[in-house]
């Protein structure tokens, strides 16, 4: 089975992209974050002629979570932790209520138990939207004790808007204070390690320089510059079935505009469908852009 997960930064801007990165990846389970639509406004059509049924949370203009899926029934689903979604006003802000807010989508898939999560942003350090991001992921560990064991098939995926690691951003002395790296944030994924959980990427890439995240400004990309803040997540009976994981750089790319997100896929079992993640040719463009001139280089090449 390939799962991916990936922030769409809006469903409704980049469906076409969408629709034709399940043909370049053909994953068997696409958990999708950013969705920024009301359940009755997504292209469910143009997703069953690519071969995928949807479940959808959402609220509109803001959050928004769905898994996908290709020849796999959804079964048991679970929108939220169990709580009312907010109605969305113009004067509140994204993540002005995270614990009602469309931030969660679970389902079964196959012998699957997976979940599609966007986490709140936290803002900035010290503030009531940061508490409100440690509160929420206070209550992600909560209902994870409460409705399932590691020794099951369990899948977290999505935007955890945390960095668990140093090596999981391009530079840790200038990220040093703010959110997505601070020892809280990164507590609460680590209490998620201590459930039973396991980061599936890092199990084949523990190599760094690999990020999912990278700012729309000063070029941030192409310098790669980045953050590593979407993870599949997989219980200890999972972990052992992951046979490959790979962040697709090239999805970050071209036009129209894509998302500042990028998609991460794992296979369990057996490899999926091949396809160029983009990092060799990326990698040799960035050390030959940062190396230091010597004598015999030439201009332009």
């Amino acid at each position: 089975m390939r799962i991916a997960t990936w922030n769409v930064n809006s469903l409704k801007a980049r469906s076409s992209r969408v629709i034709g990165w399940l043909d370049r990846a053909k994953p068997d389970v696409l958990l999708l974050q950013e969705t920024k639509l009301a359940d009755d406004a997504v292209p469910y059509d143009a997703f069953r002629h690519a071969g995928y049924e949807l479940a959808h949370h959402g609220q509109g203009r803001w959050n928004g979570v769905a898994i996908a899926t290709r020849g796999l029934p959804i079964d048991d689903v679970t929108k939220g932790f169990g709580g009312p979604v907010a109605v969305e006003t113009a004067a509140a802000p994204e993540d002005a209520s995270p614990l009602t807010e469309a931030r969660v989508i679970s389902a079964r898939v196959g012998d699957v138990r997976m979940a599609s999560l966007y986490a709140p942003n936290g803002r900035d350090v010290n503030t009531s939207f940061y508490e409100s991001k440690l509160v929420w992921f206070e209550h992600l560990l909560r209902w994870l004790g409460e409705t399932a064991k590691p020794g099951e098939v369990v899948v977290l995926g999505g935007d955890f808007n945390v960095a668990p690691e140093d090596i999981d951003v391009w530079d840790a002395a200038a990220c040093h204070g703010g959110t997505h790296v601070s020892s809280r944030e990164r507590d609460a994924i680590a209490k998620l390690g201590q459930w039973g959980l396991v980061d599936a990427y890092r199990l084949r890439h523990p190599e760094p320089g690999r990020y999912t995240w990278w700012d729309y400004r000063a070029g941030a990309f192409h310098k790669n510059a980045g953050m590593r803040i979407d993870l599949l997540l997989v219980s200890t009976a999972a972990a052992p079935r992951v046979v490959w994981s790979e962040i697709d750089r090239e999805a970050r790319k071209g036009k129209p505009i894509p998302s500042d997100h990028a998609p991460l896929v794992i296979d369990l079992d057996e490899p999926g469908h091949p396809f160029d993640a983009g990092w060799v040719a990326a990698e040799a463009r960035i050390a030959a852009r940062t190396r230091p001139s010597t004598p015999g280089d030439t201009v332009g090449t």
